[in-house]
């Protein structure tokens, strides 16, 4: 008699294990249910469709060979049924059946499982804000929602729109919509941009680039309600800083997992909010799986469980549940947190621990920040790329790093989620075999550098000071010299403003080490923190004792000058 496997959600994490599962038990009866009538859609395109990038709806359904994923396809290709438009109501764990109901028809009925796999995915978190009801109030978690957005816009052309959130979605849906020409204000109740992806100081320096951009940032700010006109459509969003005009609002202030049905059948829920699940995606009942974005999963570093729903964890758990549902016994060990983004013509990344995290975890840290190109200088497509980089002191083990810039930050974020995930630490990144050519790199990547300048600080050899910490002591009037050692072209277009600046170009600098004070702190400064790295190691070797320079460079200088 063949194995009944049940699967209630058909996104993403559901429709996997289905594939999976039908690979490697092929007589296997295989049902997923699904509440919606759309299934195995790419909800990591909608912003690229939104903008108009992504021309067609279908393209988001679509596999690489144009045949769209719907419920024939799932049966013709994959030998699953697919039940749309169907909501399981609840789990009989004693006699393995989920009662559902047709939400068309409003039948009920029962589907008998021997496995069962959870997949219910994630909700939007509706922040409970006056005015959500008004017309051009929209969210962004289901194709169905940019198909709204796209359909209000029409053919309109500018306008304002406000983004709720300052997270991954919001931030794509921020750059979705200034390629249509709107004019874009983000709230953001944290003091930070993308504050689960980067540490503050990295949020600074990319918010810098984006407000340069157009985007304008209402940080450390709450939406109070929004207003509407007699036809109730929305023209203000009301925040505890100031009103906002708004022909359009989208809300993007994260997810929750959906485990009411888990909770009602007597799912262990997990401290994250999410269904607790072992090793092999196991919940407290050996024959019921869960996965995906109602599912906690471990991180690798910081061994705490954690909530984090992506589209990668989702896919990788539907090939591990696959696996064990007919009998094998594969392992999902857990993540590191590796997300990307691209807005507005920046790349921006982070993997493992931030520095933040790594602090609060008791961890002894040393890090290290480096502006440079992603390929060389001469090549027409090289960009900039702002590095940082977590390691552990003493071990000298890889904890985290985050990157942004308009070069190719993923890249070297990918390098190091795969150091951190095979144990490495900064000696072994260092002398990883990494390829070059100009098109790719230069010839040391910038990965190899930014571990470099950790291995410089342990040996003594580099010592730093953060754009925060040169600004704290510019705004305290600290006793000091600003040593600028750019050309003068460069200092003369771009500068601090501040009296205790000098410049003394890098190449003059042996030749006029008297000009500059030997009982003043020494902060060396240049555009990337290349020149200013030499200078400090000229101004050491030349007897100075009290010298730093500033790590990633003017580059990286979020302040105003």
């Amino acid at each position: 008699m063949s194995q009944k496997i049940v699967i209630i959600g058909g996104v993403a994490a559901g429709p996997k294990a289905a594939a999976r599962a039908r690979r490697v038990a092929p007589d296997a009866e295989i049902t997923i249910i699904e509440k919606g009538s759309l299934i195995s859609y790419a909800g990591c395109g909608m912003p690229f469709y939104l903008s108009g990038e992504v021309q067609k709806f279908n393209h988001l359904f679509e596999t690489t060979y144009g045949v769209i994923r719907n419920e024939e396809y799932f049966w013709r290709e994959k030998g699953c049924r697919v039940i749309t438009r169907t909501e399981a109501k609840s789990i009989d764990r004693e006699k393995k059946e989920v009662h559902v109901e047709n939400l068309e028809t409003g039948e009920k009925y029962s589907i008998p499982y021997d496995k069962l796999v959870l997949a219910t995915g994630a909700e939007p978190f509706v922040p409970p804000i006056e005015g959500l009801d008004l017309k051009g109030v929209f969210k962004l978690n289901h194709p169905d929602d940019a198909q709204k957005i796209k359909e209000y816009l029409g053919d309109m052309e500018g306008g304002e729109a406000v983004i709720v959130g300052a997270g991954l979605i919001g931030l794509e849906t921020a750059d979705a919509l200034m390629k249509l020409h709107m004019f874009c204000s983000v709230v953001e109740l944290q003091n930070q941009i993308l504050p689960v992806m980067l540490d503050e100081d990295m949020a600074r320096v990319l918010a810098k680039k984006l407000t340069d951009q157009g985007i304008e940032f209402l940080l450390g700010t709450k939406v109070m309600k929004l207003e509407g006109d007699e036809e109730g459509n929305v023209t203000t969003v009301v925040t505890d800083n100031g009103e906002i005009d708004a022909e359009l609002v989208v809300v993007s202030v994260g997810v929750r997992p959906k485990v009411d049905l888990a909770r009602q059948a007597g799912i262990t829920i997990g401290a994250t909010g999410a269904i607790e699940v072992n090793e092999y995606l196991q919940t407290n009942d050996p024959d019921i799986y869960a996965l995906g974005d109602c599912a906690e999963t471990t991180h690798l570093v910081s061994q705490k469980k954690m909530f984090l729903p992506m589209a990668t964890y989702a896919n990788r758990q539907g090939r591990v549940v696959g696996d064990n549902l007919a009998g094998g016994k594969s392992v999902f060990s857990g993540v590191l947190g590796t997300s990307v983004l691209h807005t507005m013509g920046f790349n921006i990344g982070r993997t493992g621990l931030g520095e933040k995290q790594a602090r609060e975890l008791g961890f002894d840290i040393v890090t290290a920040v480096n502006h440079a190109f992603d390929r060389t200088h001469y090549h027409p497509d090289h960009g900039l790329v702002l590095m940082k980089l977590i390691t552990e002191a003493g071990s000298g083990r890889i904890l985290g790093a985050q990157a942004l810039g308009a070069g190719d930050a993923v890249k070297r974020i990918d390098v190091v989620a795969t150091a951190i995930s095979m144990g490495a630490t900064v000696e072994q990144l260092a002398e990883v075999d990494l390829g070059y050519a100009p098109p790719f790199s230069t010839p040391i990547d910038l990965a190899t550098h930014t571990a470099n300048i950790v291995r410089n600080k342990v040996a003594g050899l580099a010592k730093t000071i953060t754009v925060d910490e040169v600004k704290a002591k510019m705004d305290r009037g600290d006793d000091m010299v600003l040593l600028d050692v750019r050309t003068e072209p460069q200092f003369k277009m771009r500068r601090l403003k501040d009296d205790r600046v000098k410049l003394v170009v890098l190449g003059d600098l042996r030749e006029k080490l008297d000009e500059v004070p030997r009982d003043k702190e020494i902060i060396a400064i240049c555009a990337l923190g290349t020149r200013s790295y030499e200078a400090l190691r000229t101004l050491i070797g030349a007897g100075f004792t009290n010298v730093k320079y500033m790590e990633g460079g003017l580059q990286a200088w979020p302040y105003e000058l």
